[in-house]
């Protein structure tokens, strides 16, 4: 079939798919570390991962090498039974979170739902009938329905909420990065939990101020409330620490995950220390395809090979190396507001919306997104070498360049 003949038949393949997304003009055929390549053969740096999915990049080798092996022997038996595999993943999590115990779902949203429940679990044994979580301006937790009522009333948000009400209540919205506004509701006595992203990526790279997190950790730790973070993009090394909590050397009660913790493979993990950690108990929750054995073997695979080849330090230094970069090439250009991240998650904030720049640079073999309208997201894989990060910086640090000054490439 030719190219005219392939592009028909995705066309008509599409029209099937009901269209959730604008999707790009793009379709990648395979990947290598940092690279895609498309149907016709061009090569695209990722410096997006499947949105911090794919943090050991594409095709690793320990990450296929598990899957083949573990698919040759088995793919699912349902949470019914023990699975041992579901369990070392779960004793090397809590390992490296300093946490008790862990539930596996499927995606982020699951874990956050799981969250949730517990939140009210925890209200109710407190004796409150009606418990309430408080949640951030600009946050993102999910498309289902509860996830959907804790995220935040920005426009690009509100319009994921249009259509679907009434959404579950139960949600007290705060100023994120601002302690003293959570610490102003202490007297509400239906609080029972505060669910924070570390850093909001969805938000536009959202990072508090030094100390936010551990001021969170001090009133929940005086009102009784659950202090639930939502590493759903910032865990598994993205930020320069297994989970970006840890730099501030505080523990939550609930910890949820997924994205890059299977590496492409979907997992989602909802993780209880403390208070949280009895709540659920047997028939309260539960999963079908939740820590299947393939899963859970590709989540070994990432977070060994993690450990092993250091891609925590990498991130860390590599993070900062690009920042320094960007703000050094885009020190004289006026419409830069700010360059800022932690580790390999970095944002480059615009004084005007630039979703056009995802198409130029795509244009230019540079995968990208752009987060709240006006915010540049960069989630490239742990892996991503100083080689990629001066094409990265040279490349986009041009197209910014050209955009703020009103050129078209």
């Amino acid at each position: 079939m030719g190219h005219d003949g392939a592009f028909i038949f995705h066309a008509m393949h599409e029209s099937k798919l009901i269209p959730t997304y604008n999707r790009q003009p793009v379709a990648f055929t395979h990947g290598e570390g940092a690279w895609l390549w498309d149907e016709q053969g061009r090569r695209y740096l990722d410096a997006l991962a499947g949105i911090a999915v794919c943090v050991l990049g594409h095709n690793h080798p320990r990450i296929t090498a598990a899957i083949q092996e573990q698919s040759a022997r088995l793919l699912h038996t349902s949470n019914l039974y023990r699975i041992p595999l579901q369990e070392e993943l779960g004793a090397l999590l809590c390992k490296h979170a300093q946490m008790d115990a862990v539930f596996f779902g499927n995606s982020g949203a699951e874990a956050n739902e799981a969250a949730i429940k517990l939140a009210r679990l925890h209200g109710h044994r407190r004796g409150i009938s009606n418990p309430k979580i408080i949640v951030m301006d600009g946050a993102f937790h999910g498309r289902t329905l509860a996830t959907l009522a804790a995220t935040a009333n920005t426009k690009a948000q509100a319009q994921a909420q249009a259509g679907f009400e009434p959404l579950p209540e139960g949600f007290i919205r705060v100023p994120f990065g601002d302690a003293q506004a959570v610490h102003a509701h202490a007297h509400n006595a239906d609080i029972a939990a505060v669910l924070v992203e570390p850093i909001q990526g969805e938000g536009g790279v959202r990072v508090p101020p030094a100390g936010y997190l551990r001021e969170l950790r001090e009133i929940c730790d005086q009102q009784q409330w659950l202090l639930m973070l939502d590493e759903v993009q910032t865990g598994v090394g993205r930020t320069g620490a297994w989970f970006a909590h840890q730099h501030e050397h505080i523990t939550p009660d609930v910890m949820s995950l997924a994205k890059g913790l299977g590496g492409g493979v979907p997992i989602g993990a909802c993780l209880v220390a403390g208070s949280a950690r009895d709540l659920f108990g047997a028939g309260s929750h539960g999963s079908t395809f939740g820590g299947n054995p393939l899963a859970c073997a590709a989540a070994l695979a990432v977070l060994n090979t993690i450990k092993d080849n250091s891609l925590i330090a990498h991130s860390s230094k590599l993070g900062e190396l690009i920042k320094d970069q960007f703000r050094t090439q885009l020190s004289d250009v006026a419409g830069v507001t700010e360059v800022r991240g932690c580790g390999l998650m970095l944002g480059i904030e615009l004084d005007q919306p630039c979703p056009v720049l995802v198409d130029r640079a795509r244009e230019q073999g540079l995968l990208i997104n752009v987060a709240a309208s006006n915010v540049i997201r960069l989630l490239p894989p742990l892996i991503l070498e100083p080689p990629q990060t001066d094409l990265l910086v040279t490349t986009l640090a041009a197209l910014i360049r050209e955009f703020c000054a009103g050129d078209t490439p």
